[in-house]
């Protein structure tokens, strides 16, 4: 188990690496950077103006040089102005110091850049907007996962039956509503004046400030209502299969009670194909609430990429799809790692 740990860690931080050169890339594409430097200085700058400023904040050094300079490992761009105010992505703008050698500073010492939108450190924004969704996404699975379980053990006991054909029903329309639907629906039947009810009139207004019931309420249905239909009818899948394995029916033979059958034999062997399924939720409830955080005006970590996409925000980017890529590898080490104490059958060489 050890040796398998070791070997799928060293597999993450190649995965690693690739995925955020590849995001480095696309993010410092030269339209994206005449963008930047247009936005922070004038949109009516010459060619040869944005060229000057890219230049001189050291975006114009070759690609693999910048991308060791914002990992870390090489020393980073300094500049000294006409006024003697040293710049450069170690140094915060306004600050005047002596210090112009050029120093190392980057993801890996922990410096993940400063935010052109926000005006301040990209880290403690980061971590910031990512506790905001944590408690939503924590309050969301805990909706979701027990509700989609019960409903998929439940359709999957008896194949084909009433209950069966109704769970699935409502699982396939849930699953089929993207969350943009079902958040409309929500704020118009239970946000807004329209049915006269208001029962959560703040989820439509709701502010990074206010964790309140009645904020979160609607976020968290939007997401679990999503979800729940998904990881249901894996269960109920799995379930079927199991119940109509051999040793299902030798218990049956022998007299065993169906609640014991479905208990201590099927349950277990059933949520092993699911298991995956539900770790997978967690990349999805970290980067998939963007639509329902920017439709409920949720200023949490989905609504910063936005923002940061939007107004091409290099290094909160960067950031964020570092935080993305890390949750994703993460669940997937603990979904093998799970998958193999579920099963038994499987071993590790």
């Amino acid at each position: 188990m050890g040796m398998f740990i070791l070997r799928r860690v060293g597999v993450m931080l190649l995965t690693a690496f690739c995925l955020t050169f590849i995001v480095f890339f696309m993010t410092n594409l030269y339209p994206n950077l005449e963008k930047l430097a247009k936005t922070q200085g004038n949109f009516r700058m010459s060619d040869e103006a944005v060229v000057s400023y890219l230049t001189r904040e050291g975006y114009m050094a070759p690609l693999p040089v910048k991308y060791g300079r914002w990992l870390g490992v090489l020393p980073n761009h300094v500049t000294t102005n006409d006024e003697g105010v040293t710049t450069g992505k170690c140094i915060r703008e306004g600050v005047n110091t002596a210090e112009t050698a050029p120093r190392y500073c980057g993801v890996l010492q922990g410096e993940w850049g400063y935010s052109s939108v926000f005006k301040d450190d990209a880290g403690s924004i980061i971590a910031k907007r990512l506790g905001l969704t944590g408690w939503l996404a924590l309050l969301a699975f805990a909706v979701m996962i027990p509700a989609a379980l019960i409903i998929g053990v439940l359709a999957g006991m008896r194949e084909g039956s009433r209950m069966d054909r109704t769970l699935s029903t409502f699982s396939i329309a849930s699953s089929a509503t993207p969350e943009y639907v079902s958040g409309v629906i929500f704020i118009a039947v239970f946000a807004s004046s329209a049915f006269g009810l208001k029962w959560f009139k703040g989820s439509a207004t709701s502010a990074m400030e206010d964790f309140t019931w009645a904020n979160i309420t609607l976020p968290v249905a939007t997401i679990a209502l999503y979800g729940v239909g998904y990881v249901a009818r894996m269960t109920r899948a799995s379930m079927a299969e199991v119940m109509t394995a051999q040793y299902v029916r030798t218990a049956r033979l022998k007299g065993v009670s169906f609640g014991n059958i479905v208990v201590k034999h099927a349950l277990r062997n059933a949520l092993i194909a699911p298991f995956t399924v539900i770790m997978l939720q967690f990349p999805y409830l970290l980067t998939g609430v963007v639509i329902t955080e920017t439709l409920f005006n949720y200023k949490g970590f989905g609504w910063m990429l936005v923002q940061a996409a939007s107004n091409n925000d290099i290094d909160l980017l960067l950031g964020g799809s570092v935080v993305a890529v890390i949750v994703v590898l993460v669940t997937q080490l603990i979904s093998d790692i799970g998958y193999v104490f579920l099963n038994p059958r499987i071993r590790i060489s």
